[in-house]
């Protein structure tokens, strides 16, 4: 009896249960998930700003977009696409230009300022601009870091500064605001205030000239019976620009002040990056499901 326990001892037997291998494979590749996530933790989302801009046809205009600066030119790589349109937009990437992959309804007309990237600008210059430029774009980056992107909509349209002045004629003063290129058709809104603050009358001619590239018009617009010691306005608005001409008019002398706003700017960014540790979670859920 004691031979035949010691038998039994030499020969146990351990448990076998069968999912022992699977257990073993999981815990193989979370090892190597956990390596392989490491080693990518470097990357992470940067952020990327874009603002939404308008472009003057047939002017240079500048999509702007911003990043988180990388000293290494060799890792900075910029794209800029448009919803829509096939090829790129423009590409940057180690330093120069890429354009191989350019659409090309852009070709000749864009560019990058290549001395600034490496300080975070990724904006493009865009030349000649058309009224088919409008459109959603989107700036992407990739740079040592990490990747990010922006979405930019553009609008494309025609607007200038006016010039207001006075015309005199036997029948009284005039006020004369035009402006040469402007597109859509704008409002043309005057008010007239004295000096001590009271609304002045007043009664407006507007007419719009079509130009030779039948897309832009001229503004032409008459305020009649103008008054001394008071200051005028003439407002051209749009669905992108807004442009005033103020102009004093005393007896003595008259003072001309213009300016021009675009409408309805705002910034967007969107990150495009996936972080490692996403990965990770993604990929043991999957095992885990096998």
């Amino acid at each position: 009896m004691a031979c035949e326990a010691g038998g039994l001892r030499g020969n146990v037997v351990l448990p076998f249960f069968p999912n022992s291998m699977t257990t073993v494979i999981i815990i193989l590749a979370a090892v190597i998930a956990l390596i392989i996530g490491f080693g990518v933790s470097g990357k992470h989302s940067i952020s990327v700003t874009a603002l939404t801009s308008a472009g003057n046809i047939g002017q240079r205009s500048i999509l702007g977009c911003t990043f988180e600066p990388d000293i290494r030119m060799d890792s900075i790589a910029i794209q800029w696409a448009k919803e829509g349109v096939a090829g790129l937009v423009h590409e940057f990437k180690g330093g120069k230009d890429h354009l191989q992959e350019q659409d090309p309804s852009f070709q000749g007309r864009t560019a990058m300022f290549a001395d600034q990237v490496i300080g975070g600008n990724a904006s493009l210059e865009l030349r000649d601009v058309q009224l088919s430029d409008a459109g959603t774009y989107r700036c992407s980056v990739i740079t040592a870091r990490g990747s990010g992107a922006a979405v930019l909509r553009y609008r494309t349209g025609a607007f200038s500064i006016p010039m207001v002045q006075v015309e005199s004629s036997g029948r009284g003063d005039t006020l004369q605001c035009t402006a040469p290129r402007w597109f859509p058709r704008p409002a043309v809104c005057w008010t007239a205030y004295g000096d001590t603050g009271e609304h002045l009358p007043h009664a407006a001619n507007t007419s719009y000239e079509l130009n030779p590239e039948n897309i832009t018009v001229r503004v032409v617009s008459l305020l009649h019976n103008v008054t001394a010691n008071a200051t005028y306005t003439c407002m051209i608005e749009n669905s992108i620009a807004k442009a005033m001409g103020n102009i004093r008019v005393t007896d003595f002398s008259i003072t001309k002040v213009t300016n021009l706003q675009l409408v309805n700017l705002n910034a967007e960014s969107v990150s495009s990056s996936f972080p490692a540790c996403h990965w990770m979670l993604l990929l043991s859920l999957y095992l885990l499901s096998i």
